[in-house]
């Protein structure tokens, strides 16, 4: 059976309406619904709402960033699934972060604490090996970590979040860089998928073309995208490709639509021998 790969940046846990003018000061404080005729916005913990869908997506490997590291135990049950956790920036005093968060997420946002997790279903097969890199120790910039597991079949998989924003490209080509360098260190001759959000588009850099003929890293989702699942020693059954607006979607009982995340999650499916 192909290896079926996802990966997510969650948001920090928020909802994403397409409609900015539903992003308002007094949803922001004073958690009040917002809505147009198709979506509306919600300032309260969605953690169900991401379960749900991430529970019903076609996955065998889950590769989340900008995780709550609150949501961590409760997403791999709800996904009846292994996890292995790196925690990111802004997780000083983890408690009162979570509490604030729980109670207004638009308002506290990232500085509630991130995290790189990873998901493994039982078909996968079982996490034998974790291992993690900081590629940028913050607080200033962020905090930017590899999260590295090996499955029982000696399958690799590394899941980033590299920094991001134009005038920080030059950082994330090198974390990238180091985290190749590493992930390919570790798995040896093994089969090696490394994903993530790496904040990079490849028609604006040429370190795909680098880490393909360094590292026999390939398949970059899009020209224009952030998100990537790249592979070596793995033939792709399906393609990295961008999930429709509607997969990370619900539908509410008055036909309105609440639409999870900024970004879509990027789904890929690999043969193993």
């Amino acid at each position: 059976m192909p290896l079926a790969v996802i990966t997510w940046n969650l948001f920090h846990g928020r909802d994403f309406p397409p409609d900015p003018a539903l992003f308002t000061w007094r949803s922001r404080l004073l958690r009040i619904t917002e809505r147009n005729a198709t979506h509306v916005q919600l300032n309260r913990d969605l953690f169900r709402e991401f379960a749900l869908v991430l529970r019903s997506l076609p996955w065998d490997v889950a590769l989340l960033q900008e995780c709550p590291p609150r949501w961590h135990a409760a997403l791999a049950r709800a996904c009846d699934a292994e996890a292995h956790a790196v925690l990111t920036s802004r997780n000083s005093l983890p408690r009162l972060r979570a509490c604030a968060a729980h109670l207004n997420p638009d308002l506290i946002a990232s500085n509630e604490g991130g995290s790189n997790l990873t998901l493994v279903r039982r078909i996968a097969g079982p996490i034998t090996h974790r291992a993690e890199l900081v590629l940028t120790p913050g607080p200033h910039p962020e905090r930017r970590a590899l999260c590295f597991i090996r499955l029982g079949d000696d399958t690799c998989i590394a899941n980033a979040h590299l920094s991001a924003g134009a005038a920080n490209r030059a950082r994330a080509e090198d974390e990238l860089r180091r985290a190749a360098q590493a992930c390919v260190a570790w798995a040896g001759s093994s089969p090696l998928i490394l994903g993530g959000d790496l904040n990079i588009r490849p028609r604006s850099s040429p370190i795909y073309a680098e880490l393909e003929h360094r590292f026999g890293l390939v398949g970059a989702t899009a020209p224009d995208a952030l998100d990537h699942l790249l592979a070596r020693g793995l033939t792709p059954a399906e393609p990295p490709r961008a999930l429709p607006p509607e997969a990370r979607e619900l539908v509410n009982p008055r036909g309105l639509r609440l639409r999870l995340s900024d970004h879509a999650p990027v789904l890929a499916a690999f043969a193993r021998a």
